[in-house]
């Protein structure tokens, strides 16, 4: 499948995914993603192709959009958070004298953040690594959520100048991950749920254009109590 530019105003956005079994019947109705593949390598290896191919043909996206689901122990499952900040959880240089999460001899932080341009719709933070998060491991992993692909992207996409927004739909977490029907079984509706803020998305942007990134997260998500503006379960 060939990933499709789309516009909002006078903005052009490339919208991402990892898998195809995160693309469903609503998402395929709005959007052609790049689709990645799942994991940090394959989704910097990817959108860098992209981007790539895309600056040599002059059409450079304005704004990459990067959709899909993610594991959390706390937040509502089905419902979709605006990622605020982004850390990685593989990078560990401690044994160097480097804080964990810190890419050695760089100036990056060990957190990076992201822009939360859709009013009403919940922040949360996100961490991103190779493994799959399931059970105690939640218990070391310091973020609201977890994922496999977001910090990839943003480093790639930093790479080209280029600014991303990360949306994510709770699909797992509340119980011990067995088999892969324990990630794909709510998949439908974090569809559903990822539509309608996409479809929030577009608005913003055509009616502020890229302004409306300089909205920042407002009063952050307590976990205790978290809001699920966009859940349809």
């Amino acid at each position: 499948m060939t990933a499709r530019l789309e516009r909002y105003g006078a903005v052009t956005v490339l919208p991402v995914m990892a898998a195809p079994a995160e693309y469903g019947a609503h998402l395929r109705a709005r959007i052609q993603p790049l689709m990645t593949g799942i994991g940090p390598v394959e989704a910097a290896v990817a959108l860098t192709a992209a981007l790539a191919r895309l600056e040599a043909r002059g059409e450079r996206p304005d704004l990459i959009v990067s959709l899909g689901s993610c594991g959390s122990r706390t937040l509502d499952h089905a419902a979709v958070y605006q990622v605020d900040s982004v850390s990685y959880r593989d990078m560990d240089a401690s044994a160097l004298g480097f804080p964990k999460g810190v890419t050695p001899l760089s100036d990056l932080p060990a957190i990076l953040p992201l822009p939360c341009p859709v009013p009403g719709v919940a922040t949360a933070t996100l961490s991103t690594g190779a493994n799959v998060v399931s059970g105690a491991a939640y218990e070391v992993i310091d973020a609201d959520m977890v994922d496999m692909e977001t910090w990839a992207l943003v480093r790639a996409a930093q790479t080209f100048d280029v600014p991303l927004v990360a949306l994510r739909g709770v699909s797992d977490g509340r119980a011990e991950l067995r088999a892969l029907e324990d990630w794909t079984s709510t998949l439908h509706h974090v569809d559903e749920n990822l539509a309608a803020v996409w479809d929030r998305l577009g608005a913003v942007l055509e009616a502020q254009g890229l302004r409306a990134l300089d909205r920042r997260a407002p009063d952050r998500l307590d976990p205790a109590h978290p809001a699920a503006p966009e859940l349809i379960a």
